[in-house]
């Protein structure tokens, strides 16, 4: 194994974290099949799915740490923790990772760390 194939997140809005996704890093839609999912594209063969749960499917638990972080360049990670402290969405950052929360609650990152 040696790449991600692809990201599953179960929602009861895919249209309102498709927007969110779509807006936070810049993902490009590649298979739309609202109002059951959208996939977006995370580079050469990869994808994020985004899921309609299930009615009563229980979404992420509330304050969970679990999450997917989003490569950025510096320049990007700087003007986002500008963006996110305006708007009181940043929940903690450190030297290289911006976290914050999607519509759902689930953690998110964003990093420019140097893998």
């Amino acid at each position: 194994m040696s790449r991600v194939h692809h990201v599953a997140l179960r929602t009861h809005d895919v249209t309102g974290l498709s927007v969110f996704y779509r807006a936070l890093a810049g993902l490009e839609v590649v298979r739309d099949a609202l109002p059951r999912a959208v996939w977006l594209g995370l580079g050469p063969g990869a994808v994020l799915m985004l899921e309609r749960a299930d009615e009563g499917e229980p979404g992420p638990t509330a304050g969970g740490m679990d999450f997917l972080a989003f490569a950025v360049s510096v320049e990007s990670w700087q003007r986002l923790r500008t963006e996110l402290a305006a708007r009181g969405a940043l929940e903690a950052q450190t030297d290289h990772t911006l976290y914050l929360r999607d519509p759902d609650g689930r953690r998110v990152g964003v990093s420019c760390y140097p893998l």
